[in-house]
């Protein structure tokens, strides 16, 4: 609550005031039977139609549910529950981006799906700022994705024989594993110890999925596992006891891998910095080292200007899990002057969610736009971990340069108000 007599009051008023709203709407809602609505989670044109007829539309609105969309319904039947149509987002193309990667090699064009006015135009031209550059380097480090499942026991002596007994069932876990996926494999048992509580952290790799249901199936069957076999008495458990990183920025993660660890690099020359930023590569790096610590003070996990930005983007539009931005977004942008005068500009990002395969990117307009890409499809994602890491150096470039140039508000004002 605020901190004055006066705020509280105003806080109090404006709550009760909530409140007896809430009262008088009770009543309204209660017309609709909710159970009729949620009866079956299946999403086809019957059950769309019947839905749209429940909230009070004799036909379902176009914009929202169209001829197309109804003939592709069916095939969301694996994305979405109580279905009643789709959004559509504004799509954008940026670059091309040219990237000298392990896996990714070449120019790309960069599709993304927002409603920010502004970002696709600054993504687009830190894109071509790196290609006229000669590209930038990108390496896949690392990679994994995993699960933690959480026990409980009556005393540390229990937790210590449960960890001994666990530690001598890993290669069983692995054969466990392996019976649920066909394309994941378990890498690797980490086991942590809280009083009598005891996290295993399950490390997987997913071949050119995301992963995170296939890991998720894989580490269910280790869990049932434990919870009927271990030799000792367990209080409880859970599949995922919050340990894993799953949706949400950690410190784990972040020094360690959560999808794949990626590092990009770009060395610009002064005279590009100028006729592209409009700046220099000494107020770059002033302003780096400013924000750098500013995000220290402040408490970020890691070091970087707007990784969310064109990650969101992207995602989107290549049908990626978005909420997995919360944890992707995180990493570290590096500045410095380069011994030619210009600028060395580094990203690394350990945590990047991508698949090429699985999930949204079979979707009819996601799987296109990774066509655009040239990504789509087995043997892809690790490619396409290099190119979004190429994307995000990129967009730091453009908005570190705008606020150098102080065009940062007259970019949004122009393009967001025209």
């Amino acid at each position: 609550m605020p901190g004055s007599v006066d705020k509280n009051k105003t806080y109090l008023s404006e709550l009760q005031k909530m409140v007896s709203e809430q009262q008088d709407v009770i009543p309204v809602l209660s017309t609709h039977n909710p159970q009729k609505i949620v009866k079956s989670p299946r999403t086809n044109d019957e059950m769309v139609q019947k839905r749209w007829a429940l909230l009070g539309h004799p036909t379902p609105p176009i914009s929202l549910y169209n001829e197309q969309d109804k003939s592709l319904i069916e095939t969301y039947g694996k994305n979405i529950e109580y279905g009643i149509g789709t959004v559509k987002i504004p799509l954008g193309i940026a670059g091309p981006l040219r990237v000298n990667g392990i896996h990714a090699k070449g120019d790309f064009s960069i599709p993304l799906a927002t409603t920010e006015a502004a970002l696709v135009a600054s993504y687009h031209r830190g894109a071509c700022l790196i290609t006229k550059a000669g590209g930038a380097n990108s390496a896949l480090l690392n990679e994994s994705v995993g699960r933690s499942p959480g026990f409980a026991f009556n005393s540390i002596l229990e937790a210590g024989t449960f960890i001994a007994w666990a530690t001598e069932q890993y290669p069983y876990f692995i054969e466990l594993a392996g019976s649920k996926t066909r394309h994941g494999k378990l890498r690797d048992m980490k086991i942590h110890m809280e009083g009598n509580h005891v996290y295993v952290y399950l490390e997987y790799t997913t071949g050119d999925a995301s992963g995170q249901n296939m890991v998720t199936i894989a580490t269910n069957a280790i869990y049932e596992y434990i919870m009927s076999s271990c030799p000792v008495p367990i209080k409880y458990g859970f599949l995922e006891a919050n340990f894993s990183g799953d949706k949400k920025a950690s410190a784990m993660s972040f020094l360690s891998v959560r999808g794949k660890k990626v590092t990009t690099e770009v060395n610009l020359s002064r005279e590009l910095i100028k006729s592209v930023l409009h700046t220099t590569p000494e107020k770059m790096l002033n302003y780096w080292s400013m924000s750098a610590l500013g995000g220290v003070m402040s408490g970020t996990i890691g070091v970087q200007g707007h990784y969310a930005n064109g990650l969101a983007a992207f995602y989107i539009a290549t049908g990626q899990d978005a909420a997995c931005v919360a944890e992707s977004a995180v990493g570290v942008t590096r500045f410095e002057i380069n011994p030619q005068g210009g600028l060395y500009a580094s990203v690394t990002m350990p945590n990047i969610m991508v698949g090429s395969v699985g999930g949204g990117t079979g979707l009819s307009s996601q799987k296109e736009c990774l066509n655009i890409l040239g990504l789509s499809g087995d043997g892809k994602a690790r490619a396409l971990a290099e190119v979004v890491g190429a994307v995000c150096l990129a967009g730091e470039l453009s908005i570190i340069g705008a606020l150098c140039a102080d065009h940062f508000a007259n970019a949004h004002q122009k393009l967001a108000r025209g």
